[in-house]
């Protein structure tokens, strides 16, 4: 166990992070040249034209120092911040960290908020500065910034190029040198930890875990301690860039394990793996259940393909276990599924994936959050409101709690107020504003998570020039003053375009949908009324007037009442198609909901 070191990269996205890991792979010899390519470890087509990693990976590396042969376990971690749970149970699976910064880009907020995850869970931090060889780079500078961010020397930053390979010897010495070998008890009940698991179709379930006590073997009888089932491991090994199988993965080691299991959400990341018949005393602790944060509606745009939608969202949920959704039905767009995702990247990717692997258009509503609802009758439990349709009577309302975020937002000091001026606007409250140097601000911020939903981020990145960072940790349930802003065309409701907004920001908002759906609805042969509505209260109307035909072109001359007449005849048709005519709503009407800035 001695030789074992067990270690992640942690870093915000674009500063080098897969890079580096293709390089720690090519110097230790783990890759031959034949296999080499960019973004090794990140599998999916997607991943390497979005050059952000998607799921984390693990991989062993061998390497000689001084004489003794060393494995090294690199557990790779998402940077982005809707998968920070994957991230949390990825750090605790290790014993040290590189923490890479690019000196041309210096901290952002996604280093700080990983930075501070491994720091609870006691990991060794070894600092790396990466990019030095750009001509932007600043070294020296971004140096500094990480020694008074860490508290360490400046010596013990090592200065590297993932790119052109310097500092990659530097970086594996320090590995052995600085970072713990795991503590554990070979001679202990079996306990281990899952960190990630990944569906092949072929074998079913493979899940990657660190053991922590004891061993695993092959063809043991093995408990999941958070699902309570029982199942026997037909193979277990180490991850080289192939598997390798073994015949035990014994403690401080990390490995695969295959025990057939064909259904996804049966193994849950964070969960504690020990001996079905000698089970642990004491299972992993920080499990928990994967929430999602942001719902919205996946609908067919044709209605006939509603059953090959439920199972290319079956066999995506294989993938991703951390996808839910529920069938339910829109008047206005058929069947479809609710579903909630992590965050936003998490929807864009899914609806990316659906398009991709499964040839699947899809329609999708206006993502929201999960709300709750309190009863005057049932002050005390909630009715979970993930669809705006589900709230309750207002009437009968007591009050509505909505999810709250702790906002991390790292920007130029010249864009302060700007990013200020953005989230209060946003219904933010600033409650800390730190400067980590004299150019660059911290700013923390409680916020809706509703309001981040939208274009929050698309609108941040605007403000800044491009400047700002931005992560965001779950706070919890506040109440709010929340009303439920209906949108009627021709007097009958479109349940996929209501929404739950503030009481305060309602009418400004239901004015907006108003006169955006007035330039996207196509014209129909009599005019169609678009009103925004509070229960029964209308709080704005648009008019999409009708298109008409000249009934008195055939009238020249002659007397004026056999006009009046044609027009008289004309008007009554009008009334009557009204009465009868039903209002197509195109796709787009639903994504402009999302653009309203614009």
């Amino acid at each position: 166990m001695k030789n074992i070191r067990n270690f992640c990269i942690i870093a915000h996205i674009d500063h080098g992070k897969s890079t580096l890991a293709d390089r720690l792979l090519e110097f230790t010899g783990s890759v031959t040249d034949r296999e080499k390519k960019e973004q090794l470890l990140d599998s999916m087509d997607l991943e390497r034209e979005r050059g952000i990693t998607i799921k984390s990976h693990a991989i062993q590396m061998d390497y000689t120092y001084k004489g003794e042969q060393y494995v090294l376990n690199l557990i790779d971690t998402p940077g982005h911040v809707d998968f920070s749970y994957e991230v949390s149970r990825s750090i605790a699976a290790c014993e040290g960290a590189l923490l890479v910064v690019d000196a041309a880009q210096s901290i952002q907020a996604q280093t700080i908020s990983n930075l501070y995850l491994a720091l609870e869970n006691d990991l060794e931090i070894i600092p790396v500065l990466n990019k030095v060889d750009l001509p932007s780079a600043n070294p020296e500078e971004v140096t500094d910034d990480i020694v008074d961010l860490l508290g360490c020397n400046a010596d013990e930053v090592i200065p590297a190029s993932a790119k052109t390979g310097i500092g990659i010897e530097e970086i594996l010495s320090a590995i052995i040198e600085r970072i713990p070998a795991p503590k554990g008890n070979p001679d202990e009940a079996l306990q281990a930890l899952v960190f990630d698991s990944v569906y092949n179709p072929f074998r079913g379930v493979e899940t990657y875990f660190r053991v922590i006590n004891g061993e695993i073997k092959k063809g043991q009888k093995i408990k999941f301690v958070a699902t309570d089932k029982d199942y026997y491991a037909d193979e277990v090994g180490t991850l080289k860039l192939s598997q390798v199988v073994k015949k035990s993965v014994k403690a401080g080691d990390v490995g695969y394990l295959i025990t057939g299991i064909k259904d996804a959400r049966e193994v849950k990341v964070g969960d504690t793996i020990t001996d079905a018949d000698n089970p642990t005393k004491n299972p992993i602790g920080g499990f928990e259940d994967v929430k999602p944060m942001v719902f919205a509606g996946i609908y067919p745009v044709d209605t006939d393909e509603f059953e090959e939608l439920r199972s290319s969202m079956e066999k995506l949920q294989l993938n991703d276990a951390s996808l839910v959704f529920a069938p339910e039905s829109s008047a206005a767009l058929g069947f479809g599924f609710r579903c909630g995702f992590l965050g936003m990247l998490h929807m864009e990717i899914i609806q990316e994936r659906l398009e991709r692997e499964f040839n699947m258009t899809v329609i999708t509503t206006v993502p929201n959050v999960s709300y709750h609802a309190f009863t005057r009758k049932n002050p005390e439990t909630p009715i979970i409101v993930n669809n705006p349709s589900d709230l309750p009577d207002p009437s009968s309302i007591d009050h509505v709690e909505e999810p709250y975020i702790k906002a991390t937002i790292i920007t130029k000091a010249d864009f302060v107020g700007n990013v200020m001026s953005l989230c209060i606007e946003k219904r933010g409250v600033i409650t800390n504003q730190t400067y980590l140097t004299t150019e660059r601000v911290e700013l923390n911020f409680d916020m809706p998570l509703a309001e981040i939903v939208f274009d929050f981020y698309d609108r941040l990145k605007t403000v800044s020039k491009g400047y700002a960072s931005f992560d965001y940790t779950p706070l919890g349930m506040r109440p709010s003053k929340l009303v439920r802003v209906d949108i009627l065309l021709n007097a009958q409701p479109v349940d996929a375009l209501s929404a739950l907004l503030h009481a305060d920001n309602a009418v400004t908002i239901g004015k907006k949908i108003c006169s955006k759906l007035k330039e996207l609805i196509p014209r129909q042969q009599f005019d169609i009324p678009i009103q925004a509505a509070i229960g029964a209260k209308i709080i704005s109307r648009e008019t999409t007037k009708a298109l008409r035909k000249d009934v008195t072109a055939k009238c020249y001359g002659g007397d004026i009442s056999r006009k009046r007449k044609l027009l008289e005849k004309q008007k009554k048709g009008k009334k009557r198609m009204r009465q009868v005519g039903n209002v197509e709503v195109p796709q787009e009407a639903f994504m402009a909901v999302l653009k309203l800035n614009d």
